[in-house]
């Protein structure tokens, strides 16, 4: 074991890391891993050993690392200012990149873009939205929201409110939205029908809003949603007047072959929020996009004001980060490169169905969840942390991802060549017959 780096000391000593149990992190023989440098699908750590980058740095990163085009923009940027406020002021990369966002939605469709900073904050923006516009459109019995099981929309107390996974959402129910979580549409339809228990289940004129990862949840081990059923679930907001709010911080800007998830099935919702991949992975910015009939319930006096915002709220750096990255999608073939990328992805993802401890493999576009089990089709034992150990044993194969629970996660950089794709499914399959056996 090489002795700590300055960094990991100070880290170990100071740092507190989302998501992790530092009993484990600041252990005596545990050595951080010290990311100093990237270049396009790759990353480099503080010893120089090479990576690739298999989760995009938390499902963040489009373009790969210091793209130029992106970097260049934002040195730009630097050169006029790094930040200045939006309440009450604006500036170019900010009204560009609205009108950019709003001109890739149908005319008179999305049309009003609210920026904040990330994923849980976009969809906390569309709750108040969506809470407030009735209030202030005589139905203020409104105030419930519902939700799916497996859901993951953020961790700022109303986002994560909508959270359907115990392990991060119960400590803080009583603090929480009123919201109900319902399995599918087949529960949510029950709604209406009357035949779920009313003390559990809200009516539908009490229902501010829906809202759920269009296509796949992410957090949930990505589990796909039936074909159809996003466009079911619009037709039932439309039916019984429930706003529909969509969490696109994960599928958003191409992750599942086309600019965003919903297009798939020819669905604009009330609401979409959007983070992540906004800004190429760059600089944190998220933005809310919603229509006009929102939009024209908040105006008049100041007691209809959304008074809601945060300090770096459509911060230039950001904007201009995230207005070289659509630049890219328009200029540079990304969705023609995806497409023959996906397909690539799909074949090399077969092969690992053949392995013993390979249980599932659910694909979405550019996103692969790999469910591992035990030879009889059981789940490894909570305790054994087999996922988190297979990435583990990635690392000196050449490939960083991290797992949810038991399935693997591969969510690459759209930069990626096929040979290193198949590097990194390679990578996956050598861990998984170190750790499982059987390879």
């Amino acid at each position: 074991m090489n002795p700590a780096t300055p960094t990991a000391a100070a880290d170990q000593a100071h740092a507190w890391h989302p998501f992790t149990q530092h009993t484990d992190w600041c252990a005596a023989g545990h050595e951080p891993l010290v990311l100093v440098e990237g270049a396009g699908a790759v990353l480099r750590d503080s010893a120089g050993r090479e990576y690739l980058d298999g989760n995009s740095s938390i499902w963040t990163n489009l373009h790969g690392h210091r793209h130029p085009r992106i970097d260049a923009a934002i040195r730009a940027q630097l050169d006029r200012v790094a930040h200045t406020s939006f309440l009450g002021f604006t500036h170019p990369p900010a009204a560009q990149l609205a009108a950019e966002l709003v001109a890739l939605w149908p005319a008179d469709s999305l049309t009003r873009v609210f920026f904040s900073d990330d994923g849980s904050t976009a969809i906390e923006v569309a709750l108040k939205m969506a809470a407030q516009f009735w209030q202030q459109s005589g139905q203020p019995e409104r105030t419930h929201f519902v939700a799916f099981s497996g859901a993951y929309h953020g961790d700022t107390l109303g986002a994560s409110s909508l959270g359907g996974i115990p392990t991060f959402h119960d400590r803080f129910a009583a603090w929480q939205f009123p919201v109900t979580h319902v399995a599918d549409m087949d529960e949510l339809r029950a709604l209406a029908s009357g035949t779920l228990p009313q003390s559990a289940f809200p009516l539908p004129h009490s229902i501010a809003a829906v809202v759920i990862e269009p296509l796949i949840q992410g957090a949930a081990g990505m589990r796909l949603w039936p074909r159809g059923m996003l466009a079911e679930l619009r037709a039932w907001c439309d039916a019984h007047g429930v706003l529909l709010i969509l969490d696109e911080v994960m599928t958003g800007f191409g992750r599942t072959g086309t600019m965003f998830a919903c297009e798939q099935e020819g669905v604009i919702p009330d609401f979409i929020a959007l983070a992540k991949g906004l800004t190429g992975g760059y600089l944190p910015l998220a933005a809310t996009l919603t229509t006009e009939r929102i939009f024209a319930a908040f105006l008049g006096g100041p007691e209809r004001t959304l008074y809601y915002g945060h300090s770096y709220t459509a911060n230039p750096l950001g904007c201009a980060a995230a207005l070289a990255s659509l630049a890219i999608f328009r200029e540079e073939n990304v969705f023609a490169r995806l497409r023959d990328q996906i397909a690539h992805f799909t074949t090399l993802l077969h092969g690992l169905r053949a392995l013993p401890h390979v249980a599932d493999i659910r694909q979405c576009g550019f996103i692969a969840g790999i469910e591992l089990r035990q030879e009889n089709g059981e789940p490894f034992p909570p305790a054994a942390r087999t996922g988190a150990r297979v990435c583990l044993a990635a690392r000196p194969h050449g490939l960083l991802t991290r797992p949810i629970l038991d399935t693997l996660v591969l969510l690459p950089p759209y930069c990626i060549t096929p040979d290193q794709l198949t590097r990194a499914v390679e990578a996956v399959r050598l861990a998984i017959g170190e750790v499982c056996g059987g390879g």
